[in-house]
C-alpha cells in the first residue's frame, strides 16, 4: 500500500461496511463474521508470537498470518473485488506447511493418550485460545461457503491451522517443562 489513509471515514456509522470491491453489506452480515472471525484469530497469533517461543516458530507464525490476511481478503471480497484478490490463494503447499510442522513437532512430543485441558504456560494457553478461534473461524467460513463459493483449500488451511495450534501448544509447554494437565471426567 501506498500513502497514508484515514483511520475513520464515517462510512460506517449507518452500520454497514464496504466490501473489497465496492459493494456494502450489514456489519453483522455472515461474510463480514467470517473474516472478520478470522482477523480476530490473526491478533490472538500476534499474542503468541510476542513470547520468546524461538525464530523457527516465529517464521512460521508471521507466514501464517501473512496467509490469514490474505484468507481475509479473500473473504471480504464481492465480484468486482476478485480482480484485486484472486492472487492472494492457498495453495495445498501451504496446507503441507503446516502439516510438516505438525509432523516436526509430533517427533518431539509425549505420546498423547488422553485429553488435555488447555492451558500451562501463558504462550501454550494463548494457542490454545487461538485454536479455538480458529474452530469458530472454521464453522463461519463453513456456514458462508454455503451461500458463497469459498476455495476448498483455504477451508483446508483453516482446519489444519487449529491442529497446528494445538501441537504448538503441547510444544511450547513440553519445551518450557510444563506438565500437561490431563482432563479428568
Amino acid at each position: 500500500m501506498s500513502g497514508e489513509f484515514k483511520i475513520y471515514t464515517k462510512t460506517g456509522d449507518d452500520g454497514t461496511t464496504g466490501l473489497v470491491g465496492g459493494s456494502r453489506v450489514k456489519k453483522y452480515d455472515l461474510r463480514l463474521e467470517s473474516y472478520g472471525t478470522v482477523d480476530e484469530l490473526n491478533a490472538s497469533i500476534g499474542v503468541i508470537r510476542s513470547y520468546d517461543n524461538g525464530s523457527d516458530v516465529e517464521e512460521l507464525l508471521l507466514k501464517i498470518q501473512n496467509k490469514l490476511f490474505n484468507i481475509g481478503s479473500r473473504l471480504a471480497s464481492d465480484e468486482k473485488g476478485k480482480e484485486f484478490t484472486d492472487k492472494l490463494v492457498v495453495k495445498t503447499e501451504d496446507v503441507e506447511m503446516l502439516e510438516k510442522a505438525i509432523d516436526k513437532y509430533h517427533e518431539t512430543l509425549p505420546e498423547l493418550s488422553n485429553f488435555i485441558l488447555p492451558g500451562g504456560e501463558l504462550s501454550a494457553a494463548q494457542c490454545h485460545m487461538a485454536r479455538t478461534i480458529c474452530r469458530r473461524a472454521e464453522r463461519r467460513i463453513l456456514e458462508f461457503s454455503e451461500q458463497t463459493p469459498v476455495e476448498p483449500e483455504l477451508i483446508k488451511f483453516i482446519n489444519r491451522l487449529s491442529d497446528y495450534l494445538f501441537v504448538l501448544a503441547r510444544k511450547l509447554g513440553h519445551d518450557k517443562g510444563i506438565a500437561e494437565t490431563n482432563w479428568k471426567y
